[in-house]
């Protein structure tokens, strides 16, 4: 649940780098959520449109997570090395969602890019690019 309320948090970011556990688990999150919320508009009879296909709530938590949504697209993007304007590749009809997954899918590029640090290294190396940060065993002692 970190990895979801940290995009949260930065929900109007859009410069930096996303791994992709960042983009991947908020995507899980979000959809669980959303299939949460749209049982509960069903069950209070909070749906409209043809068929009830829409729900009030559900309305509403897809708005409150849009800007979420495009900022940890984005970032994922620059981690791949793309510009963020890629995310405009999802108003292409079918191809346009097949072509983002398979960016977003990608590994992110090693080392520092023109949209910023590495967000994987930042994890394995410490302050002073040291190992033994989380997830690592301490630096050899000389």
């Amino acid at each position: 649940m970190q990895w979801y309320t940290d995009v949260i948090k930065k929900y109007a970011v859009f410069s930096g780098r996303a791994r992709r556990k960042e983009f991947w688990m908020f995507t899980l999150f979000s959809v669980i959520i959303s299939i949460i919320i749209s049982i509960l508009d069903r069950i209070l009879g909070l749906t409209y449109g043809s068929g009830n296909s829409s729900g009030v709530l559900s309305t509403i938590y897809s708005l409150a997570v849009l800007l979420p949504s495009i900022g940890v697209g984005i970032r994922r993007l620059h981690d791949t090395g793309r510009s963020g304007w890629w995310l405009l590749i999802n108003l292409v009809p079918c191809i346009g969602f097949i072509v983002y997954i398979v960016f977003a899918a990608q590994e992110g590029n090693a080392g520092d890019n023109a949209y910023g640090p590495d967000p994987k290294a930042a994890e394995r190396f410490g302050p002073g690019g040291e190992p033994g940060y989380p997830g690592y065993p301490p630096a050899p002692q000389a």
